[in-house]
């Protein structure tokens, strides 16, 4: 089921024009071209279609991919079905979001597999679309990584922030300081096993998302959810600064209260710290910033900045001056959960990233302001709509609360740049976290993330007045995707917000 006049593409295009008929794919359709992208369809098609595609050196195919260097916006793309498909992108990255779309038009009726005939011109609204995987609270080894590295591009988002640390634990080697790794990487939230990235894995990961036109943005949390650095090197961190929530929430849960020295295998927040006016500290950081860096291509690094409860004001903010200014020292942008942007001095062209909610709530949306008065600018992440760790009803057994409860349609109906008061050119675009606290498996993580990750990707990519950016659409399309989902071996949740379409 899709509506007469959309096509059943998720994100929707700037101009789509369905044609009349189909394309059909069999075993004798050729593909041209020579850019990694023809690979990456001819593996696609076989896995949804069991149809092998041949590729051939010559004019005309059936198929042809390419790339059109006087092309002026990044990411964009064309793409023509008719008698033939012809996908062109302004560069690799959109040559790879075309194939996207194709992927999305191949369908199987009685007569076989084809691509539904369309004319389409494609390209983002916001340079800036991410998501955001939680490693520390659980832990999710290479291959899950990449597994949602592929499913979360083919939506068309081009950075992954990787939560590499957090309380529970540490999740990356660094060479200059092993015991991280040694010590501190052993657990997870609830006390499930842990696990860590060798910088071999770290670099795999980086790869596999540069195949798919993914920036990585590594985060190592500071000052505050730094537990488990202190199980490592005890001299770094302050004891644990209890608070009421933490009690009340620990009592509740049936977990453990932190204890010094011992891995934390709860997710109560607020209560740990690096020692801020300590000088070893900073070695510290600034070893582990030139390592993630010599590690990551991407331009940033993120340095947290969140719930950092038990830390005086102002030497939460002394920290964050050095800390944003270690990384600009190390040649990367840094980024920051919002309230790092309480610090008058935060290093010029620091990115700030919102998680409070739509309305803003106390000092969040001055600290966030802050980061574009430096010269930086805003990564929208209101925890009431993005948050793909919250339920979407009450009862459902996956995700927390405590931000929002958030059905598809809330995740779908809401506007990046109506939240906060700053110029629209400040807002860099979306990200979607996904944090692990009850998530043990990637199957897991997938029902809390899709489909609720298609909206996300839609309010980053499309046009905010295009002509089927309306939750009517939405619904009914991203029901289009759900046999390409289970091609993939996607475990998407079934929400009855969506009808689901069976091919």
């Amino acid at each position: 089921m899709v509506l007469p006049h959309a096509l059943p593409l998720v994100p929707t295009p700037v101009s789509a024009t369905p044609g009349e008929g189909r394309l059909p794919i069999t075993a004798t359709t050729r593909v041209h071209g020579t850019s990694p992208a023809v690979a990456q369809l001819l593996d696609a098609v076989e896995r949804r279609t069991g149809i092998s595609l041949a590729t051939t050196p010559e004019r005309p195919a059936e198929i042809e991919l390419r790339v059109d260097p006087d092309a002026e916006d990044a990411e964009s793309y064309t793409l023509m079905i008719g008698e033939r498909a012809v996908v062109t992108g302004a560069d690799e990255a959109g040559l790879f979001y075309g194939v996207q779309t194709l992927l999305q038009l191949l369908r199987e009726d009685e007569s076989g597999w084809g691509l539904l005939c369309a004319d389409i011109a494609d390209a983002p609204r916001f340079a800036r679309r991410g998501v955001m995987l939680d490693v520390a609270r659980h832990f999710f080894g290479v291959d899950d990584v990449k597994r949602f590295i592929d499913r979360t591009s083919a939506l068309k988002y081009n950075h992954l922030h990787l939560h590499l640390s957090d309380d529970q634990g540490w999740r990356v080697h660094i060479d200059s300081w092993p015991l991280l790794t040694e010590r501190a990487a052993t657990t997870s939230a609830n006390g499930d096993p842990g696990g860590f990235y060798t910088q071999d894995d770290y670099r795999e990961i980086v790869a596999h998302a540069a195949s798919r036109h993914m920036i990585v943005i590594p985060e190592i949390d500071l000052p505050g959810h730094t537990h488990a650095i202190g199980v490592a090197y005890p001299e770094l961190v302050e004891a644990p600064v209890m608070n009421d929530t933490l009690i009340t929430e620990s009592e509740r849960l049936g977990q453990p209260l932190p204890v010094a020295g011992e891995p934390y295998l709860g997710w109560g927040v607020g209560h740990s710290s690096v020692r801020i006016r300590s000088e070893r500290t900073y070695e510290f950081v600034r070893d582990v910033v030139r390592e993630l860096a010599a590690l990551t291509p991407g331009p940033y690094i993120h340095v947290g900045g969140d719930e950092s409860l038990g830390t005086p004001q102002a030497d939460f903010d002394h920290f964050a001056e050095r800390v944003t200014a270690i990384v600009v020292e190390e040649g990367k942008t840094p980024v920051a959960w919002h309230e790092m942007g309480s610090a008058a001095g935060i290093a010029e062209g620091t990115v700030g990233q919102y998680w409070g909610k739509t309305t803003p709530q106390g000092s969040h949306a001055e600290e966030a302001a802050h980061f574009a008065e430096r010269g930086g600018a805003l990564i929208m992440s209101a925890a009431d709509v993005t948050y793909l760790d919250m339920k979407y009803t009450a009862d459902f057994p996956l995700g927390l609360t405590w931000a929002a409860i958030i059905d598809v349609r809330s995740a779908y109906e809401w506007e990046p740049t109506a939240v906060l008061d700053v110029p629209d050119a400040a807002i860099l675009g979306v990200e979607a976290p996904m944090w692990t606290e009850t998530t043990r498996t990637l199957g897991e993580v997938e029902q809390l993330v899709f489909p609720r990750a298609a909206a996300q990707a839609e309010i980053a990519w499309s046009p905010r007045e295009g002509a089927e950016r309306s939750w009517e659409s939405f619904r009914v399309r991203v029901g289009s995707l759900a046999p390409l989902w289970k091609a993939e071996g996607v475990e998407f949740h079934p929400s009855a917000e969506i009808p689901w379409s069976a091919r």
